[in-house]
């Protein structure tokens, strides 16, 4: 089978002939040879639409050729979260296949259906919109993200997915004990930090799914009306947890040390965003909840983005990652951010 011949990376990650075996014994129709292209987009898992000699098209995604980090590349909690959505108030793509047989592409690997949607990634995307494209885009976001706090996780068959007693306190361990597989330097406000998160836990707000990586990046929207989502992608950290943990995450990505993490000017820090405070409000106002225990929420979401940084820093190292050379240098300044919100001094 070809169609990989053109792209570096694709012959290493994607062996087309065991795929195509794999997916005809799981029962998926294609027409001829199947190709993949590398899609551009997160730093974590490797992705690439797969199409064949007809009008099939589907979305293959599996964790880098090297470079791996403990728990950051679950498959099989991207496909059984999205499957479980399938037909609610959440937009997701398509499941097609799960494969957590190693001796296929050599790693777990998903199947989805494509979605011929547009991803807003970089803030020249955010400026080919409107005014008005861009605020119905955010009010459907939050909405988006309302409405999956709503789902009821036991009904969708999720009920053993995660624990959400004691999630916050687990965060704030996992994430520290992650910094230690990733770390690029010794920074004392990397242990201030985590020390002041484990003495702060408060009482958890809720038990919902979260999606644990929420920004406009991570849905697809609509080529024809930006303010509808065809897709909420990327779900390799959901679980079961704490709804603000989810909102905080969405708002801490709003710092403009996100185009360091990605490697280039990331859309969501674009000033045509609404900014934190007012994310938040809105997420408030659609879920008709309280924003309890706030500054450590938005602390926790600080830490958790620098040590995701450091985490894509030390697979550029390795050479499994590329265009985020400054990853590395965001980390300090995610940590600043941190204590600053714990202590109450982001407004």
């Amino acid at each position: 089978m070809t169609g990989a011949d053109s792209v570096p990376g694709v012959d290493a990650a994607v062996d087309l002939e065991a795929l195509g075996g794999y997916l005809r014994e799981q029962g998926v129709v294609f027409d001829g040879n199947l190709h993949a292209t590398r899609l551009s987009g997160g730093k974590s898992n490797l992705t690439f639409r797969l199409t064949d000699d007809g009008d099939g098209a589907w979305v293959l995604r599996r964790p880098p050729l090297a470079g791996l980090t403990p728990s950051a590349h679950d498959m099989a909690r991207e496909y059984r979260v999205t499957h479980a959505l399938q037909g609610t108030e959440v937009p997701v793509a398509p499941t097609v296949a799960l494969c957590d047989d190693d001796s296929v592409l050599g790693a777990p690997f998903t199947v989805m259906g494509f979605v011929d949607g547009t991803v807003i990634r970089a803030v020249d995307d955010v400026a080919a919109l409107s005014d008005t494209d861009v605020a119905a885009c955010t009010e459907e976001m939050i909405g988006v993200l309302a409405a999956l706090h709503r789902v009821d996780y036991r009904a969708v068959g999720l009920g053993e997915f995660g624990r959400p007693e004691g999630y916050l306190e687990r965060q704030a361990t996992r994430w520290l004990r992650q910094w230690d597989h990733v770390a690029t330097e010794e920074l004392p406000d990397v242990e201030r930090l985590g020390t002041k998160l484990l003495a702060a836990v408060p009482h958890s707000s809720g038990a919902s799914l979260v999606h644990g990586d929420y920004r406009i990046d991570n849905v697809m929207l609509d080529p024809v009306d930006p303010g509808r989502i065809l897709a909420v992608v990327d779900w390799e950290l959901s679980t079961l947890g704490d709804p603000l943990a989810d909102v905080a995450m969405m708002c801490a990505y709003r710092a403009p040390e996100l185009s360091r993490v990605l490697g280039f000017p990331a859309a969501w820090t674009d000033p045509a965003i609404p900014d934190t405070d007012d994310l938040a409000h809105r997420y408030s106002l659609a879920s008709g909840s309280t924003l309890a225990h706030w500054d450590f929420h938005l602390a926790l979401a600080y830490f958790k983005i620098g040590v995701v940084a450091a985490g894509i820093a030390h697979r550029t190292r390795s050479g499994a990652a590329a265009g985020a050379d400054d990853a590395a240098g965001a980390v300090p300044e995610y940590m600043r951010l941190g204590l600053r919100a714990l202590e109450g001094k982001e407004k």
